[in-house]
C-alpha cells in the first residue's frame, strides 16, 4: 500500500481521520493497520456507534471477504449505539452472505446491534458483555408537517426489526417489541436464555478436537 493511501479507497474517508478530500494526509492511523491485520484473518470489527459510515465500511468488508473465500467470517461486535435503519441494512448483508458469519460480542451490544448479532450463524460473547434491547435514541430534523410521516417510517422499521429478531431468537415479535419499549438489559446468561447467544466464551470451556489433530492454542492467536 502506498504511503497515506486509504485501506479501502472506494469508501469515503471518515471525518476526523485526516484523510478527508482536500485534507492533509498524515501517517496511517493505527486503526487502519489493525483493520488490515484483522481482515487478513477474516475478521471484521464493528466497534463504536453503528452509523451510515460504519455500516458502509462493515458491509463492504463482509462482502469482500465473502468474495475472496469460502471460510467463515468473524464479526467482532462492541457497539453501544445503533439506529434501526443501519442495523437493518447490515442484517440484510449478513443474511445474504454466502459464508457463515460468526458474531463474537465483547463490551456492549445495544439497540440495533442486538439484531445484527441475532441474525449471525453463530453468536458467542465474552463473560462480561452487556446487552441492551432498547429503543435507540433518535433526533428529528424535519418540518412539522413531516412528523407524522417520519413517525410512520420509524414504526415500520421497528416492526421489521422486531419480527427479524423474533425469528432469530424464537421469540414472538410482540415480546421483542414490548421488551424494546421498556428497555431490557441483560448479562450473558440472560442473553443466552433469551436466544440472542449460542454460547459464552470462557477460559474453562472445553476444547474439542478431531482424533489425531493438534489441540488449538487458547487465547486470541489464530490457529496455524
Amino acid at each position: 500500500m502506498a504511503e497515506h493511501e486509504q485501506p479501502w479507497p472506494w469508501l469515503p474517508a471518515e471525518p476526523g481521520t485526516g484523510l478527508e478530500a482536500g485534507g492533509a494526509a498524515g501517517p496511517e492511523p493505527l486503526s487502519d493497520v489493525l483493520a488490515r491485520r484483522l481482515l487478513a484473518q477474516r475478521v471484521v470489527s464493528l466497534h463504536g456507534p453503528l452509523t451510515d459510515f460504519s455500516v458502509t465500511r462493515v458491509a463492504a468488508e463482509l462482502m469482500t471477504l465473502d468474495a475472496e473465500g469460502d471460510d467463515p467470517v468473524t464479526l467482532r461486535v462492541d457497539c453501544g449505539e445503533a439506529a434501526l435503519a443501519p442495523a437493518l441494512t447490515l442484517m440484510d448483508v449478513i443474511e445474504l452472505m454466502g459464508v457463515p458469519v460468526r458474531a463474537l460480542c465483547l463490551g456492549q451490544v445495544a439497540a440495533g446491534a442486538v439484531g445484527v448479532v441475532a441474525v449471525c450463524a453463530h453468536r458467542s460473547a465474552l463473560p462480561s458483555t452487556r446487552f441492551a434491547l432498547a429503543e435507540p435514541a433518535t433526533s428529528l430534523h424535519a418540518h412539522a408537517r413531516n412528523v407524522a410521516q417520519w413517525a410512520e417510517l420509524r414504526a415500520g422499521e421497528r416492526q421489521r426489526f422486531c419480527a427479524r429478531v423474533g425469528a432469530a431468537t424464537a421469540q414472538a415479535a410482540g415480546v421483542i417489541e414490548s421488551d424494546m419499549e421498556r428497555g431490557l438489559f441483560m448479562g450473558v446468561e440472560e442473553a443466552l436464555a433469551y436466544g440472542i447467544l449460542d454460547e459464552v466464551s470462557r477460559p474453562e470451556a472445553p476444547v474439542l478436537r478431531l482424533p489425531g489433530s493438534v489441540p488449538p492454542p487458547m487465547g486470541f492467536r489464530p490457529g496455524r
